[in-house]
């Protein structure tokens, strides 16, 4: 009989590892603009910050992925943890001292982004090792619900800390890193460290995970059409209701209502998926979305009130989250263990990449047509998206493991790959 996972203690270190990271880490998001504003006055300056995160993200998730399947993947969580207590702990002294150059705002910015793009695909490694496959549905609503509530947490926190005083956000961020060092550290399970021979970052080695994406229909067609699609379009649909909602900016009361609910609609998502076995109901789950963010659309387009908009977006954003962890679950068991960072990488990739423009698409639609058309025209471009799950024959067959265990691609030279190793 499988043991739980309230029994699995490792799972429950990478758990509580996550969960000192991620609220350390939405604490400092929200600090760091704020921290440039005060010294500078500056709104451009602020949004530097944000744009070198995004950039260095989208630069270094491939290259993270490469890293995750090449180093043992506990050591190299437990390395990034360390690096980003070093410049948080850096950041936090320069602060406290009054004297914070911009230089050094950029480079916390920028290597918080970039050992996330590591630590992700590290993190996700060692689960499979963690936990059995038929608890992976469980797990990662598990995960996603920690990482839901720290977001919804931690800006609250990070704002309030802020206003006692501004070195305090990153003080408190050191310490959750120190504390996610230590639960990493704890974590008795190991995996084996891949060799293959040829360069770490060649382009076969960065084109693995698309590769391996590419070469399976099913995954092709889903992370296309609903990560990458679904997301841009999704953007502008909460970005317009965002700004048709604030009163061109004299009001942020309705604007922020919708995001809120686009944040409660994730955490109940997340809530709620382990009681319905998401990875048993995956294509079931992406065309309920998908048809409900269409009809959405439409309502937000004939009734313009901010609680039928917080509603709807809340509502779509609960599937959403229960269809991603249903989808992530079987991408995790499908994929062969010694791919795993950098399959994990492609896919985040692939739902990102295009993620910045959708709040752009829909300003622009915004500004050209008005409310209700902006809204109509995000509609039908998700009523697309939603068609292709639908009728495309690619996205009815969901592999099984079996099918995933050889695709095409590189990676056949692969020694000495097992899923775990017990002992150092």
């Amino acid at each position: 009989m499988t043991m739980p996972l309230s029994g699995n203690r490792d799972f429950r270190l990478l758990w509580l590892s996550g969960l000192f990271a991620v609220l350390g880490g939405q604490m400092s998001a929200l600090a760091l603009p704020l921290l440039v504003l005060k010294e500078t006055g500056s709104a451009v300056q602020a949004g530097a910050v944000g744009t070198v995160s995004v950039g260095a993200v989208l630069l270094t998730m491939l290259p993270g992925g490469v890293m995750a399947d090449r180093v043992e993947r506990r050591r190299l969580m437990r390395l990034c943890d360390v690096g980003s207590l070093t410049v948080v702990t850096a950041l936090a002294a320069a602060v406290w001292s009054g004297h914070t150059p911009m230089a050094l705002v950029l480079l916390v910015a920028a290597a918080g982004a970039v050992l996330s793009s590591v630590y992700g695909p590290a993190a996700f490694g060692l689960m499979r090792a963690v936990v059995p496959a038929e608890q992976m549905g469980t797990a990662t609503a598990r995960l996603q619900a920690r990482t839901h509530t720290a977001r919804l947490v931690g800006p609250l926190v990070g704002g309030a800390l802020f206003g006692v005083h501004p070195a305090l956000p990153f003080a408190v961020e050191a310490l959750g890193l120190l504390l996610s060092t230590v639960c990493v550290a704890l974590v008795r399970t190991r995996s084996r460290a891949r060799k293959t021979a040829g360069a770490v970052f060649s382009r076969r080695e960065l084109m693995a995970g698309l590769t391996f994406l590419w070469g399976i229909p099913y995954l092709r067609t889903v992370l296309l059409v609903f990560g990458l699609g679904m997301n841009f379009a999704f953007g502008a649909l909460t970005f317009t209701a965002l700004t048709a909602f604030s009163e061109g900016g004299r009001s942020g009361i309705g604007g922020g209502f919708v995001i809120t609910c686009v944040s409660a609609g994730a955490l109940a998502g997340a809530l709620l998926a382990p009681r319905i076995s998401p990875d048993r109901h995956t294509r079931a789950l992406i065309l309920v979305t998908c048809w409900t963010c269409v009809a959405a659309a439409g309502v937000m387009a004939w009734i313009s009130r901010p609680l039928v908009a917080g509603v709807m977006c809340a509502l779509c954003m609960c599937l959403s989250t229960i269809a991603s962890i249903g989808f992530l679950s079987k991408l995790l068991v499908l994929t062969p263990e010694e791919r795993v960072g950098r399959v994990q990488s492609a896919a985040g990739f692939l739902s990102s990449v295009v993620q910045p423009l959708g709040p752009l698409a829909g300003g622009a639609l915004l500004t050209a047509f008005g409310v209700r058309w902006a809204f109509t025209l995000t509609g039908c471009v998700l009523a697309v998206s939603a068609l292709v799950v639908t009728f495309a024959v690619s996205a009815r067959a969901e592999p099984s493991p079996h099918d995933a265990a050889r695709p095409p691609g590189p990676d056949h030279t692969t020694a000495g790959a097992k899923s775990a190793v017990p002992g150092d």
